[in-house]
């Protein structure tokens, strides 16, 4: 019986260090495993990459063949867009001469003279002598005129001139002291000197 026991303990205890041994084994595989599965991982994405690589040489490739042929096929093209930018220059140059021939016009008929507007053309009442003068003792013939609105002492002057009256903006600032050629008052009744006037 000590002979079964004695061997009993003996395959006990060999269990027991074959336990220890078994479990470590199975922890060294399952890192072997691990191991195994991130190097084929690191295979599989290095792959990919050297697709990738390839792809973009042959982009690379295919590019620079393209520089090196002759751009037969693009000079079509440019040759259409130059076409199309000149028309639309044209155009724009076209509208430019109709503008400055506009201007032209405007400014010749403002020269003659007919351009102001009817509330810048000042009707000229009958002359009398001023009692306003701002040189007393010398009255002057000349036009009572009531400013409207827009009006200026040289839109003024330019209209009485158009009607044969020989007046400047500088006699009119002169003769109706106080005017502010910045603000003239609406309404307000100012003095047209006439030199001529009888």
């Amino acid at each position: 019986m000590r002979k079964i026991l004695l061997g009993f303990l003996i395959v006990a205890s060999a269990a027991f260090t074959a336990a220890p041994a078994c479990a470590q084994d199975a922890a060294t595989q399952q890192q072997i495993d691990k191991l195994s599965g991130q190097i084929q991982d690191l295979l599989d994405a290095q792959a990919a990459q050297g697709k990738r690589i390839d792809a973009v040489e042959k982009k690379i490739s295919d590019l620079g063949d393209k520089l090196s042929q002759p751009a037969a096929a693009s000079d079509n093209a440019s040759a259409d867009d130059l076409k199309k930018l000149a028309a639309q220059v044209q155009v724009i140059d076209q509208k430019r001469q109709d503008d400055n021939q506009k201007i032209l016009d405007a400014l010749d008929k403002l020269g003659k003279g007919g351009s102001l507007p009817a509330s810048h053309k000042p009707a000229p009442v009958v002359p009398t002598t001023s009692t306003d003068n701002p040189t007393p003792g010398t009255p002057q013939k000349g036009y009572e005129y009531k400013i409207a609105p827009g009006d200026t002492p040289s839109a003024i002057a330019k209209a009485y001139r158009a009607q044969g009256v020989k007046v400047t903006s500088d006699k009119i600032l002169a003769v109706n002291p106080g005017l502010n050629p910045n603000k003239m008052v609406v309404g307000k009744t100012i003095f047209i000197p006439d030199p001529d006037a009888k």
